[in-house]
C-alpha cells in the first residue's frame, strides 16, 4: 500500500506543481531526505528490539561538534573517525544502562539526550562551529558520484547495510528475538545484555553517520542540530509499519516512511506553507502513525 500511496502522492503533486518532478527538485529532495533516513535506520534498530531512542538528534549534535573540533587539529579523516566513535560510545552507554539495570529505554535515552546536548553546548560555547575543513565539505557535502550526491550514496549504503544486518546475520535475528519476547530470548540462550548494548551502539553509529552527512552538507557543526529529527525518525519508522511493540518490521518499511514524510515536507515548502503549520502537520502524522500501529497490532491478534 505505501509504495502505491507514494506514487499517487508524487503524480498528484506533479500535476498541481510541475516543478516537483524537476530533476533539481528531486535531487534536492533526495539530499534533504538522507539525515532523516539515517537516523530512522538507527531508530528502527532500537524499536525492533522493543526499545526506543530519544537521544539520536542530541548524539548527532555532539558527534558533529567533537568531530569538527578534532578536524581542526588532525584533519578530516580523524574528525570523521571521532564522530563515528562518539556515536558508538554514547549509544553503547545507553544500551549498557538499559541492559544492566533493566530500566526503561525511554527514560535512559531521554537522560542521555540531556547529557549529550549539554556536552555539545559546552564544547562549542553554545555557538555553531563554521570552520569546516574544505576537503571534507567538498567531498561529502558537495561531492557526487555518477551524478548522485555523496550524501545520498552514504544514506543508501547505510540503509542497505542495516537491512542486510537485520535480515541475514545472527545479531539481526537476535534483535528481532529480543523485541518479540525478552523472556523467550533469554530462555533460548541469547545474550540479551550484549544484544541490547550492540543494538543501541548501532543506533548511536547511525546518529554519528547522520552527523557526518549533515555537518558536511550545511558546512557547520551545530550544537543543537535538527532537534525535530528524533521525533520525525520515530514517525517514519512507525508510519512505515514497524511495530512499536518490537519484533517486527524492516528497513524497507522505514524507507517508505521516510519518503512519505520527506515528500510531505517538500510539497509544503513548494506551496509556501508556514514552518509553524509544517510542525503541526508532522505532529498530526506522528499521532496518526501511533494510531495506525495500534490498529495493526489489534488486527494481527
Amino acid at each position: 500500500m505505501l509504495p502505491i500511496f507514494i506514487v499517487i502522492m508524487a503524480v498528484g503533486t506533479s500535476l498541481v506543481e510541475p516543478k516537483f518532478a524537476s530533476l533539481d527538485n528531486l535531487r534536492n529532495l533526495a539530499t534533504q531526505m538522507m539525515p532523516l533516513l539515517i537516523l530512522a535506520v538507527g531508530q528502527a534498530f532500537a524499536i525492533i528490539s522493543g526499545g526506543l531512542d530519544l537521544s539520536l538528534a542530541a548524539v548527532m549534535s555532539l558527534a558533529g561538534v567533537v568531530g569538527v573540533l578534532t578536524m581542526e587539529q588532525y584533519g578530516p579523516v580523524a574528525g570523521v573517525a571521532v564522530m563515528l566513535g562518539t556515536g558508538v560510545a554514547v549509544g553503547s552507554l545507553s544500551g549498557a544502562i538499559i541492559a544492566c539495570f533493566r530500566v526503561s529505554p525511554l527514560v535512559v535515552t531521554l537522560g542521555i539526550l540531556s547529557v549529550a546536548q549539554a556536552t555539545a553546548l559546552i564544547l562549542s560555547s553554545g555557538v555553531p562551529i563554521y570552520n569546516i575543513n574544505p576537503a571534507y565539505a567538498d567531498t561529502i557535502g558537495y561531492g557526487a558520484l555518477l551524478g548522485i550526491p555523496s550524501t545520498v550514496w552514504i544514506g543508501v549504503i547505510c540503509a542497505a547495510t542495516a537491512g542486510l544486518v537485520l535480515r541475514h546475520t545472527v545479531f539481526g535475528r537476535h534483535v528481532y528475538a529480543v523485541g518479540s519476547s525478552l523472556s523467550a530470548a533469554t530462555k533460548s540462550g541469547i545474550n540479551v545484555k550484549m544484544t541490547t548494548i550492540l543494538t543501541y551502539a548501532a543506533s548511536g553509529l547511525c546518529a554519528a553517520i547522520g552527523s557526518v552527512v549533515l555537518t558536511a552538507w550545511v558546512g557547520s557543526a551545530q550544537p543543537v542540530a535538527a532537534p525535530n529529527l528524533t521525533l520525525e525518525s520515530l514517525a517514519a519508522v512507525v508510519l512505515g509499519g514497524v511495530a512499536l511493540t518490537g519484533g517486527a518490521g524492516g528497513i524497507r518499511q522505514v524507507v517508505y516512511g521516510v519518503v512519505i514524510l520527506s515528500m510531505l515536507s517538500n510539497i509544503m515548502n513548494m506551496v509556501g506553507v508556514s514552518a509553524y503549520y509544517q510542525t503541526l502537520v508532522i505532529g498530526v502524522v506522528i499521532i496518526l502513525a501511533v494510531i495506525l500501529d495500534r490498529l495493526r497490532t489489534a488486527a494481527a491478534r
